[in-house]
């Protein structure tokens, strides 16, 4: 009998890579214009960033806000009553602006968070700033569960939290911790050092050492989070701002000096004027780059895809697939049939 021989196993079909297309050999065919199609269409339609500030009263919050933009559009500044006393509770104020800078017109939304950390008792006093944030969030899915939606749906969700960190020296409140504990989880925190001016050189470097250090024993994560570098560049170039810039030491003012010769905004001092763009003086310089000139658009990515799909997918989790369908949702979807 003669014996069975198996049939050698066929190798399996590896399929054949795309062969490389020179475009240079077959001609111009027009891909680099996406970038301009992009920018134009952004151009039109414009873009919304919504900056929280969170921190007690005489921080310099409202005075900050106005020198990131060089715009008056804080609280204070949109019709504030001068007699107006502290709140009871921690109140939200949101003050809309479209601010436009080379054709460019973007909808910032200065977020106020009078009353916080002014009371006898401050326990608890972040919750009506996370449910706030929260709100934004079941705003937007509404939106984009209704069977009719708007083809640009109305973004208020906080894309960053300027937190204001009173220049003590010593080290971070009890409340501090807690604020940053919650809501580092359903938004991106920026700690910063408020009127850095207060403390010399020395003090201020040993300040910022002493609260990341306090940050990393407590387990507070601030933006830019390390689990969301994408790549080897981001990596380093964000490593070096947690670990040298973070947590800025900021002076702010919105009035103007002469400084040999230029005019500079600076805040007057019996020894000197403060310039507040000078990075041999404070901060600031830093602070507005890393916002606005490098990270602007990655924090509304984080707050997309990071911070609100988290609440989205519990939301949808914990009620069954949808949120419940309201009178405005029931309206639209008859009307849709």
């Amino acid at each position: 009998m003669s014996e069975l021989v198996p049939e050698p196993r066929q190798k399996p079909v590896v399929p054949m890579k795309p062969m490389g297309i020179n475009a240079s050999l077959l001609g111009y065919i027009g891909i680099d214009t996406i970038i301009e199609q992009m920018r134009k269409k952004t151009m039109k339609t414009g873009f919304d960033f919504n900056i929280m500030v969170v921190g007690q009263s005489g921080l310099g919050k409202s005075t900050l806000v106005n020198t990131l933009f060089k715009s008056q559009v804080s609280r204070k500044s949109s019709g504030w009553n001068r007699e107006e006393k502290i709140p009871k509770t921690v109140e939200i104020k949101a003050i809309g602006h479209v601010i436009e800078e080379g054709g460019v017109k973007m909808k910032l939304t200065v977020i106020d968070t009078p009353g916080f950390g002014d009371q006898i008792n401050n326990e608890n006093c972040w919750e009506p700033i996370e449910k706030y944030i929260n709100e934004q969030y079941e705003k937007f899915l509404k939106e984009e569960v209704n069977i009719a939606r708007k083809k640009r749906i109305p973004d208020t969700r906080v894309h960053c939290c300027l937190y204001f960190i009173s220049p003590t020296g010593h080290s971070l409140r009890p409340l501090d911790l807690e604020f940053m504990k919650h809501l580092s989880k359903v938004v991106n925190i920026i700690p910063v050092i408020a009127k850095a001016d207060t403390m010399t050189l020395e003090e201020k470097t040993e300040f910022k050492q002493r609260v990341r250090k306090e940050l990393e024993v407590n387990g507070i994560e601030f933006y830019p989070q390390k689990e969301f570098d994408e790549d080897l560049e981001d990596k380093t170039e964000n490593d070096k701002i947690r670990q040298e810039s973070m947590p800025f030491a900021v002076v702010g003012s919105d009035k103007e000096y002469q400084v040999n010769g230029k005019r500079v905004l600076g805040r007057k001092t019996p020894w000197g004027i403060i310039e507040v763009e000078n990075l041999s003086h404070c901060e600031f310089a830093l602070l507005r780059d890393f916002v606005i000139r490098t990270h602007l658009q990655d924090l509304k990515e984080v707050t997309h895809n990071i911070h609100y799909e988290t609440y989205r997918a519990k939301r949808l989790n914990d009620n069954g697939g949808l949120p419940p369908m309201t009178v405005e949702t029931e309206e639209n979807h008859e009307s849709n049939l």
